[in-house]
């Protein structure tokens, strides 16, 4: 079956995680993803530790289902090969500062003047207008810029990074959002747009209630370390041999807490009586769950919460994570075979379509891998004109 997507054209020229990644989406669900890097060395992130024969791990996990050129974007030539390539596609997708695509003579109303169907997709960490829009910005200074990490860990410890390029992850979904519906908009005008998506906005998004609480009622919420804000007893509680999960902060799932615990007498307790009662009272709703929690290992927890009913889970390792069957059941790991690296454990396709699925094609693609073919195909360049742009040191 034809994949959703399929007949679309990517340029992916953006570097690190939050472009590739978005583009890596796409390329799931079936679009033609060119990745443009530069001539030298590619995108930076080819030479994160860890790697397997030569490849870096990090740089194959953002970057599979795609093809790969190279362009030297300092050469006379480099700027009108990407305005080449730009007239032959869908979507461009980059992250460079704002700026830079008009400093080298590729701004959206340049491009479209060529190709006026194109979506243009530009990522940045403060979006490309405002006082903030040229400054530098990675995920970590986005989570400290948004307040997140200020809501992040302990109460009597420092603020903390989430455990992941959160900012990035949720920006590149936000822009894949942007461009079907840039996408979907152009089906029925016949022209692109520009989705501008950053860093500091997206984290903005999550913050769940912190501005309007602030602005309305003064409220400043702190860091609440594995405790939940809003319901109790919810958080992460030791066990004999280490840390289970526990939901059970609303009254129905409460109530069925306490009888498998076999403490249906604190149901009499007016400082548990309801969700606001238990919040003012967390400290004591706590420690009599986690007294109960360390009797058991957190397995015993799990099997036991799952007959009442209750939501739970261990604290899992990325161990006990590929040990998983609900994951492998889901295809979340596939082991994608690399020209180089042998095969790479990769995620799988997180978005499920029951007609039209997506699918891992290809791995990330070595520098250049695909200079020939792709600078043939979309531009319709010789073998011998490939070679003269290598040897000129445009590719």
């Amino acid at each position: 079956m034809a994949a959703p997507l399929e007949g679309i054209r990517v340029l992916d020229v953006s570097r690190w995680v939050a472009g590739p990644f978005c583009a890596l989406v796409l390329g799931d669900l079936g679009a033609d993803v060119v990745k443009i890097e530069s001539h030298k060395g590619g995108d930076d992130s080819r030479v994160v530790q860890p790697q397997v024969n030569g490849e870096s791990i990090y740089f194959m996990v953002f970057n599979r289902n795609k093809r790969g050129v190279t362009l030297n974007f300092r050469h006379p030539n480099g700027p009108a090969i990407l305005r080449q390539m730009a007239a032959q596609a869908d979507v461009l997708i980059e992250n460079f500062r704002p700026g830079t695509m008009e400093a080298m003579g590729c701004s959206y109303s340049t491009l479209s003047e060529i190709n006026p169907r194109l979506v243009m997709v530009s990522i940045s960490g403060f979006g490309q207008d405002g006082p903030l829009a040229r400054r530098p910005c990675f995920d970590s200074i986005a989570q400290a810029k948004s307040g997140l990490e200020a809501l992040t860990g302990w109460p009597d410890q420092p603020p903390a990074l989430a455990g992941t390029m959160v900012a990035d992850y949720a920006t590149a979904l936000y822009a894949a959002i942007g461009i079907l519906a840039a996408l979907r908009r152009r089906d029925k005008t016949g022209r692109g747009q520009v989705v501008d998506v950053a860093l500091l906005d997206s984290l903005l998004s999550m913050l769940m209630t912190a501005i309007p609480e602030y602005l309305l009622l003064g409220n400043i919420i702190q860091r609440q370390g594995n405790r939940a804000r809003y319901v109790a007893p919810t958080g992460a509680f030791k066990t004999k041999n280490g840390w289970v999960q526990i939901s059970g902060g609303q009254d129905n799932l409460f109530v069925r807490l306490l009888k498998a615990m076999g403490r249906e007498e604190q149901l009499q307790d007016p400082r548990f009586a309801n969700v606001a009662a238990r919040v003012e009272n967390i400290e004591e709703v706590h420690a009599f769950v986690e007294a109960w929690t360390m009797q058991h290992t957190a397995e015993e927890i799990e099997s036991i919460l799952d007959q009442a009913e209750v939501p739970s889970s261990k604290v899992c390792t990325v161990e006990d994570v590929v040990r998983n069957p609900q994951v492998h059941h889901r295809q979340q790991i596939l082991e994608v075979p690399h020209p180089k690296a042998g095969k790479v454990p990769l995620h799988g396709v997180t978005i499920k379509l029951s007609e039209s699925p997506g699918s891992v094609r290809r791995p990330a693609p070595t520098l250049g891998q695909h200079n020939a073919e792709v600078y043939g195909e979309w531009l319709g360049l010789s073998a011998a004109e490939v070679a003269v742009l290598r040897e000129e040191g445009a590719i």
